[in-house]
């Protein structure tokens, strides 16, 4: 008896010992989560999430980015972009409560963030604080002093009590969906789309802005603003061209099997063609690509075609990269690798050097039946610019209809 007694014991010591050493299980708790990446200055950059049937959605102004890859392991959490090869991977520390780094690892960068729980400001307020209104146009330009960095742009905002939402439209795009606040003399807008980690601050008053643009924990730049209803940016058409000496525009790059395409193949002859100058980690190319997917099917008589200027360190990833995303817009036209290893726009040039620079990722040249380029368009401006982002869809519907019918 005296035996099978201590049995028992043993059993239960055992038992005992074996839930004590037993993994905690955590899971994203369902409703909405804030997360602040830390960058310069001490600042924090904050964003939302909300939990959905098949992962999370990223909220930035009225812009639902989704993502449903999403892996936990014990207490590890990595949350991968489903387009970008941004990841954000974690650890919980309870079940209201992750921490760990922002990772793009062709890059190199890492920023670190905190992801709590139940929170569903992005921006805390002081209700006691007054309210500055900055809604409008605003003339601005990014790092006034220094000749090789500065840039202009338009800013572009509206507002509702201390809630600011707009963008920042420059040359070469937009800053796309940023959302924030102004209350007493200071503004602060953010945005996180899995490829780009965005905080503007500044102090402001009714007629000017001086502030500081941070992306990421990487870079930062200066910026001043004023007040300017009737300001608007260089024409966007303007500004990449054929340089003299080049009569057409043709190239010759592999598509993910290994075939060679170029312009100048016997199928693209006769046909309207739209040739996309992109990256696969660019936001706003991601913006004209989503819209070029879309109207391609809908007219299939014209032809585009894509070249991708990739930073993935390895052809093998860039090529995954351009799969993931044309499977994720059920994108059916060709993008070829024009580059891989770099996004510099000076080796870009060097590709297709009939052109007298590429200024920007995104850039779509138009060309006509004949071969003759009709028109260049740098840049573009996306979803979050409201009514420009309409005129460039008219416009540019418009003037594919005038070259079908020539």
């Amino acid at each position: 008896m005296r035996k099978l007694s201590l049995l028992l014991l043993m059993i239960f010591l055992i038992s005992c010992g074996k839930k004590e050493k037993k993994s905690s299980v955590f899971y994203l708790k369902k409703g909405s989560w804030r997360v602040v990446l830390k960058v310069q200055d001490g600042k924090g950059l904050p964003f939302l999430f909300s939990t959905t049937n098949t992962g999370i959605e990223i909220h930035n102004a009225e812009e639902r980015i989704p993502v449903t890859d999403i892996t936990i392991i014990n207490d590890s959490i990595t949350i991968k972009m489903d387009v970008y090869e941004g990841v954000l991977k974690g650890v919980f520390t309870n079940e209201h409560t992750f921490s760990g780094e922002f990772v793009k690892a062709s890059l190199n960068r890492q920023v670190p963030f905190v992801a709590t729980h139940g929170e569903e400001i992005r921006f805390v307020k002081d209700d006691k604080k007054t309210i500055t209104n900055v809604a409008g146009n605003w003339e601005t330009v990014f790092s006034p002093n220094s000749e090789t960095d500065r840039y202009i742009a338009k800013g572009v905002f509206e507002q509702k009590g201390k809630q600011v939402t707009g963008t920042f439209r420059t040359t070469t795009g937009d800053y796309r969906y940023l959302e924030g606040i102004s209350e007493g003399n200071q503004l602060k807008l953010s945005t996180f789309d899995g490829a780009h980690a965005f905080l503007f601050t500044a102090t402001v008053t009714d007629s000017t802005m001086t502030g500081m643009f941070y992306s990421g924990n990487h870079w930062k730049e200066p910026f001043i603003a004023k007040r300017n209803e009737s300001y608007e940016l260089p024409n966007a058409e303007e500004l990449t061209y054929i340089k003299e000496g080049f009569d057409t525009f043709d190239f010759t790059f592999p598509d993910a099997n290994g075939n060679m395409m170029s312009l100048s193949d016997k199928n693209m002859q006769g046909k309207v063609r739209v040739v996309q100058i992109m990256g696969t980690w660019c936001p706003n190319c991601l913006d004209e690509s989503t819209y070029y997917a879309e109207y391609s099917k809908k007219n299939p008589e014209v032809h585009f075609i894509a070249l991708a200027f990739e930073y993935a360190k390895t052809k093998e990833k860039a090529f995954q990269n351009i799969e993931r995303l044309q499977q994720k817009l059920h994108s059916t036209y060709p993008i070829l690798l024009a580059q891989y290893g770099t996004s510099d726009k000076k080796k870009a040039q060097e590709k297709l050097p009939m052109l007298n620079h590429v200024l920007s990722y995104p850039t779509t040249i138009f060309i006509d039946k004949k071969g003759k380029v009709r028109r260049i368009h740098t840049g573009f401006n996306g979803p979050a610019t409201g009514h420009k982002y309409l005129e460039f869809k008219k416009d540019f519907e418009d003037f594919l209809l005038m070259l079908q019918k020539e």
